[in-house]
């Protein structure tokens, strides 16, 4: 499946690449200029399409249709960009310092860490890709083709240059082509060009004076999609070969940053400039006062390496994979892994109603004459206009042709030949059939939107009779339709028109529909999700306003809202929102939850009015109609069903459309976002802490508070303890509101948990120096500093992943206990083991594990008292 980024600057305004892009560019001017039989000639295709043969051994020689940068990462890419990581950088340095300067130990301890960090990132990356992959099998683009003179849905793939494709609403445009025939064929080029407005395509040679092939009114391009209208067109380039395709190498890598990129990167430079200044003050402060200069150097790289959070890179990485695994377990699609993230901090999820809230199964239930009596002809004229359009079929004209039965009594491919067609567009919001009967009789029946159909008609047929429209009656008919509405029926108006046939085949046009005989009304009813109130209550309960947009009427829309429990004391049309500036926009979609008549640029224009106000915007749709919002929205969300443009748009696709999976994504991200917190929380305030610790013991030792190597030993160690994070739980209570990155907030826990591990640092200090008389024994110091060290990150882990109190009201994963356990039990083995000498460690004495141990608890009960202040005071 082929992606087009949400941020694609606008082609037309950039130069097509050298050498062969250029050659493609004359290619498609040529193609433009000539007839459609020089066309068809010059790429071996006729009509009736290629054969099988003749498409099979085209696409071995051309390849699959499919854009360069669709294709998966290299095994040797990726590792090189996890490789690239800032963190992992520095730690690399730091190794080729230490291999310079002879400390070997340290050089493996780092890279070590280096291995650790991209490994297991590079690993979980591999596995979530892979999953999406299998998945993303599953969703599948296609294009109704001609081959062997036979229609046919294939993959979009599978195209090769020379093959006839039609098009219809709806229909991402699969390659560039040229048009054979089009019947109001309007395509949108924002994709390509930014220009929002639809452009019309026409089959006749293009003039000669256009150069940009973005202007030639008879090509179609990769990335567009098709608003209105039909089309017959012959594939001139595929894959790398279009227009799009050339100019790939220039969009890769536009998408900007979200919010959670930024707060990762935010939080990464937050740490390096920590450690600019705490590393040179560390390496003076120990040069100046034990005048070892190269034993100052290596120690001071040893505290870098501490204080790196070399972790995050595989913590965030891991979160997210699981996350997209988990998701996946239930059927959803993550296109983008970040798209996680953004699901949990999600405070407002934007909707179109048919198909979301209701069940998108639509019934016709009745068909009305003028009058609101049943009329059989209603039904019949209904039943021809649906099955002789050959535009995009929603989902009120498979409603109509469900009525089987009047295939046959019509004996409508017998009795009835199509003449023309109007399609439908979103404007005009009606579209027209024209049949001709055996006596040669062109009727024009139109079906579409009540105002715009009653608009056209200027008498109304009852009961047999055509009279003459009067005002009284005419508002009475509207009332019938509002009355309609109000009870839950989706109604449209059905008119039509008679004229005399000729001997010529007549072209029928906008034009054409006026003057109309009102026939009567279709009444649909599209009943709620029987799981719709209770995903709403779930989402509501998860703090996430749900508002619904849509370009149905608002009588309709109030009645479905009133049966989910949507409130709708405040609603909000089209009309209305067409006369507000943004700064209004923004006031009134803040206070209200239910928006109709909308067209697609109205649902555009209301997520970027809620994000300007700090909210963080999720927005499924399916429909054509819905593809700018996808695009605008935090998070785009479609189903496997939904129109290609829509599913191109979006982030996430879910296989199954319902609202409870949206629950459990939203669940999924806060989970995501809790985890990776914890491992920032713990890393930021460890550190902080450990800066005071380094810089005091510097100052008044007369040895190094820490050998090197056992820095590196320690911080390695604690690196292991934490790669279990991403399987810990989440409290449920942290789960009920959106969280969002805050880097103020991590500087405010930071600031007021960090120091206290310094105050049990001081501590062991005292206790080292006065209890154990370690002025002239330096091993036991960094023996016990070491241990303690140890001990204490490792305990704080389960101190500040809840806002509970630890070991009581919320336990940590089992994985997690296992870690914390094995860890601190391999720290103190250290001491006493084979390798001790190696490291410098010495026995510790036994009455400094009973200090330990209360010193531990100390440390323990004194965090949680701060952290619940803290919580307190400043929220979480």
């Amino acid at each position: 499946m082929m992606e087009i980024s949400k941020k694609t600057p606008a082609i037309a305004s950039v130069p097509v690449p050298g050498g062969k892009g250029t050659q493609y560019s004359v290619e498609l001017l040529e193609k433009a200029r000539a007839d459609t039989d020089t066309v068809l000639k010059e790429l071996g295709s006729q009509l009736g399409g290629l054969s099988e043969a003749e498409a099979d051994s085209r696409l071995k020689q051309v390849g699959t249709n499919e854009i360069a940068r669709e294709k998966r990462q290299s095994a040797l890419m990726r590792l090189l960009v996890n490789i690239k990581n800032p963190l992992v950088l520095l730690l690399v340095a730091l190794g080729v310092l230490s291999f310079l300067t002879g400390d070997l130990k340290a050089m493996m301890v780092i890279f070590v860490m280096v291995v650790l960090s991209v490994v297991l990132r590079f690993f979980q990356e591999m596995r979530a890709d892979n999953a999406a992959a299998k998945l993303q099998a599953m969703v599948s683009n296609t294009a109704t083709l001609v081959r062997d003179g036979k229609e046919e849905e294939v993959s979009l793939k599978m195209l090769v240059p020379g093959d006839i494709i039609r098009l219809a609403a709806g229909d991402m445009v699969p390659a560039d082509v040229r048009v054979l025939s089009a019947k109001d064929l309007f395509l949108n080029q924002a994709a390509l060009t930014g220009e929002a407005l639809p452009v019309e395509k026409k089959a006749a040679p293009a003039p000669a004076d256009v150069q940009n092939p973005l202007e030639l009114p008879n090509l179609c391009f990769l990335g567009s999609n098709v608003e209105s209208g039909s089309a017959t067109a012959v594939v001139i380039h595929t894959g790398n070969r279009t227009y799009f395709g050339s100019l790939a190498a220039s969009i890769v890598g536009q998408r900007q940053l979200t919010s959670f990129d930024l707060g990762v990167n935010k939080f990464t430079w937050l740490m390096i400039r920590f450690i600019a200044v705490m590393v040179p003050l560390v390496f003076l402060i120990n040069g100046l006062s034990k005048h070892n200069w190269l034993e100052a150097f290596l120690f001071a790289m040893a505290v870098a390496v501490g204080l790196t959070p070399e972790m995050l890179p595989m913590i965030v990485t891991v979160n997210l994979s699981k996350g997209a695994l988990a998701m996946a377990r239930k059927k959803v699609i993550v296109k983008r892994l970040n798209a996680i993230q953004n699901f949990g901090a999600m405070d407002v999820l934007c909707t179109d109603k048919t198909g979301t809230l209701t069940q998108g199964k639509i019934v016709l239930e009745k068909h009305l004459d003028a009058n609101g009596d049943p009329s059989e002809k209603v039904l019949q004229f209904g039943y021809l206009n649906s099955y002789y359009h050959t535009g995009l079929k929603n989902l009120l004209d498979e409603a109509i042709l469900d009525h089987q039965e009047m295939e046959e009594r019509l004996k409508a491919k017998e009795k009835y030949r199509k003449i023309d067609e109007i399609p439908f567009d979103f404007v005009r919001r009606r579209m027209s059939v024209v049949v001709e009967d055996e006596t040669g009789l062109n009727t024009l029946i139109c079906k579409g939107a009540v105002e715009e159909v009653l608009s056209l008609c200027t008498r109304v047929e009852v009961k047999g009779e055509v009279i003459e429209v009067l005002p009284e009656h005419d508002a009475k008919r509207r009332q019938l339709a509002d009355d309609l509405n109000g009870q839950g029926f989706r109604v449209i108006a059905l008119a039509y028109k008679q004229m005399p046939g000729g001997s010529d085949e007549p072209v029928y046009s906008v034009k054409d529909e006026s003057d109309l005989i009102l026939l009567g009304f279709l009444a649909f009813l599209d009943p709620p999700k029987d799981t719709a109130t209770e995903a709403l209550k779930r989402l509501h309960s998860l703090s996430v306003d749900v508002k619904v947009l849509t370009g149905d009427n608002e009588i309709i829309t109030a009645y479905i809202c009133k049966e989910v429990g949507i409130p709708v004391e405040h609603l909000l049309l089209g009309s209305q929102i067409e006369t507000m500036s943004e700064t209004e926009l923004a006031e009134a979609a803040s206070t209200t939850s239910v928006f109709a008549r909308l067209v697609p640029a109205h649902k555009e224009r209301i997520i970027h009015a809620l994000q300007s106000k700090g909210h963080v915007l999720g927005f499924m749709g399916d429909g054509i109609n819905d593809a700018p919002a996808l695009k605008a929205a935090d998070v785009g969300i479609s189903v496997d069903s939904a129109v290609d443009i829509a599913k191109e748009s979006s982030d996430i696709i879910l296989l199954e459309n319902s609202l409870l999976v949206l629950e459990q994504g939203v669940l999924e991200g806060r989970r995501v976002f809790g985890n990776i917190i914890k491992y920032i929380k713990m890393a930021a305030s460890s550190n902080f802490g450990n800066m005071f610790s380094v810089v005091g013991a510097s100052a008044f030792l007369p040895f190094l508070p820490m050998l090197p190597i056992q820095v590196l030993t320690n911080n390695l160690l604690y690196d292991f303890s934490q790669t279990t994070i991403p399987t810990d739980g989440v409290d449920a209570d942290w789960l009920i509101k959106p969280r969002k990155w805050g880097i103020g907030n991590i500087l405010r826990f930071i600031l007021f948990i960090g120091p206290i591990s310094s105050i049990f640092d001081y501590l062991t200090f005292f206790m080292m120096l006065y209890v154990f008389n370690c002025w002239h024994n330096p091993v036991l110091f960094q023996t016990g500093w070491f241990v303690e060290s140890l001990f204490t990150q490792t305990l704080i882990i389960h101190v500040i992943r809840t806002n509970k109190i630890p070991f009581i009201q919320s336990w940590a994963s089992w994985p997690l206990i296992l870690t914390s356990v094995i860890i601190v039990a391999a720290g103190a083995w250290l001491t006493v083991s084979p390798l001790a000498n190696t490291l410098g460690f010495v026995p510790l004495p036994p009455l400094y594990w009973l200090f330990l141990a209360i010193m531990l608890l100390g440390y323990a009960i004194l965090t949680q008292v701060v952290k619940t202040w803290f919580i307190h005071r400043f929220g979480d």
